[in-house]
């Protein structure tokens, strides 16, 4: 890859796949107390305690442990491993997604060790599969850290989990571990991209790093340059792109399944690869600091690909990145130009700062040339969306009810929440121009809903749907499954729309 002079020598801006290809985790019949460090029983709040715990409840309330669903408390013994029991709270509410989070528990409470083992005596409503994958993407989600440009790591890379699931199908909850290792590993991708810093990750180094991931996990990468972008007519990702000293890149994905396909969905990434806001710029404040993550929607579509061979996904899937940064400079667009997109409508520039719509419009009309049966786009898109329904909760819209709900389907499964907002065309006026087919960007109020209204121009008459995770793509502070900073958001939604994905629903 082409490197800055002032990136170090080594380093890589996707370093959690070396990470999580050297995880072993394992479904066994017995835990290996020889050979682990720290041992793990999920408790519940009701019935027997499981078996070895030389404990009653009276003494572990006394203890300040009521097994309420993600607490913890550590049991150090004089030799052997630790002990740690991790609460469920009411095995009549544990389900897949409770399961995820006490692995993400215990991932934590473990986490000066590398080698650990869950005992699990029941999964409550989860399937053996559902179960083990759960598991696993809670430890591994939960270990997280992007510690590449530290001089010395202070945390220690998981190396073996082992998991004892009593009662369950082990073939079954082999095959979730494998799925699991999957998922988290592109959360974790996405994670790493958004997390890298923008002087490292450059528009032109993520299609290199797009190049190499489709080499290693089976899906055909296209690169386009800037005298490319000129050809197709992509005016949207080029006004965005003037006023930066990098060349912006579109790059095109494309997996082609091994069977018939089931359909042919469309994924649309945002990829700010910085935010300054353009000439309307950005106040100097900790938002600033984030815009490195503003290409978390690219990141989390790229990620997406490289689970779709090992998880069997039965669609063709194509996905576009539309990746640049916004930065103020003489050559910058400004208010009140006009921008053309692929397909020839005009935009007038009322804020250089709802930039990413302006990108996006340019990938939206290529899905659309290219015959997609449906569009799932993904974009850190609007404070409006970070306003109404904080850091967990990432807005949906769209214009078909079978999109929505795959989408809403695959949130409940993966436990990244979604809440749907009205796509309320009354307010499309606000998205008029007197000089050009329409404006990029609406009134004071409902801001999510008028860019989305923008993108829904270009999308006409294709089965949608739009996430905006500008609140939802990084965390404050370790909380489950979400480690601190870029959280990957909607790598996992997208993989299980990708997985199931027919035409006509």
């Amino acid at each position: 890859m082409t490197r800055d002079p002032l990136i170090p020598d080594g380093f890589t801006p996707i370093p959690s796949l070396d990470r999580s290809d050297t995880v072993s985790v394992a479904v066994v019949d017995e835990l290996d107390e020889s050979s682990l460090e720290v041992i793990g029983v999920l408790v519940s709040s009701d019935g027997e305690l499981p078996a070895g715990i030389d404990l009653d409840r009276e003494a572990l309330a006394r203890s300040g442990f009521e097994s309420k669903p993600g607490t913890t408390l550590v049991l150090p013994y004089g030799s052997g491993p630790l002990l740690v029991l991790v609460g469920v709270g009411p095995l009549a509410e544990l389900g897949s997604n409770g399961l995820r989070d006490a692995g993400a528990a215990f991932a934590r409470a473990s986490a000066k060790f590398a080698r650990i083992g869950l005992r699990v005596p029941s999964t409550g409503s989860a399937e053996a599969a559902g179960a083990a994958q759960a598991l696993t993407e809670g430890a591994l989600l939960a270990r997280y850290r992007f510690d590449t440009l530290k001089r010395e790591a202070k945390d220690v890379a998981l190396g073996r989990v082992e998991l004892r699931i009593d009662g369950a199908d082990a073939s079954q909850a082999a095959a979730g571990v494998e799925l699991g290792l999957a998922t988290a590993r592109a959360a974790n991708l996405a994670r790493d991209l958004a997390n890298c810093p923008p002087g490292h990750l450059t528009a032109t180094v993520m299609a290199e790093v797009a190049v190499g991931l489709g080499e290693r996990f089976g899906f055909d990468v296209e690169v386009f340059d800037k005298r490319q972008l000129i050809e197709l007519g992509c005016g949207g990702l080029l006004g965005v792109n003037q006023g930066s000293a990098e060349e912006p890149r579109m790059v095109k994905l494309h997996y082609t399944p091994d069977g018939e396909p089931t359909g042919h969905l469309g994924l649309v990434g945002k990829g700010i690869m910085y935010d300054s806001g353009g000439i309307s710029l950005k106040p100097s404040d900790p938002m600033h600091l984030l815009m490195k993550m503003d290409m978390g929607g690219a990141a989390s579509v790229l990620a997406t690909f490289t689970a779709l061979r090992a998880l069997g996904a039965t669609a063709t899937v194509s996905g576009w990145l539309m990746c640049t940064d916004n930065m103020p400079s003489g050559s910058a667009y400004k208010l009140g130009d006009v921008l053309t997109a692929r397909g020839g409508t005009t935009v007038e520039v009322k804020n250089t700062d709802a930039e990413g719509r302006l990108a996006m419009m340019d990938g939206i009309v290529l899905a659309n040339e290219d015959g997609v049966d449906a569009i799932v786009d993904i974009a850190t898109l609007t404070g409006s969306a970070l306003m109404s329904l904080g850091q967990i909760t990432a807005a949906l819209l769209g214009n078909d009810e079978t999109v929505l709900g795959e989408v809403e389907r695959a949130a409940s499964v993966t436990d990244e929440q979604v809440w749907r907002l009205p796509l309320e065309r009354r307010y499309r006026k606000q998205l008029d121009s007197d000089v050009a087919d329409l404006s990029n960007l609406g009134g004071p109020y409902a801001g999510a809903t008028t860019a989305a209204l923008f993108l829904d121009h270009f999308v006409g008459d294709t089965p949608w749907a739009h996430l905006d995770i500008a609140g939802t793509m990084q965390s404050d502070s370790d909380e489950s499954w979400r480690s601190k900073g870029a959280t990957g958001f909607g790598t996992r939604i997208l993989i299980e729309v990708a997985r199931g994905f027919r035409a006509g629903g």
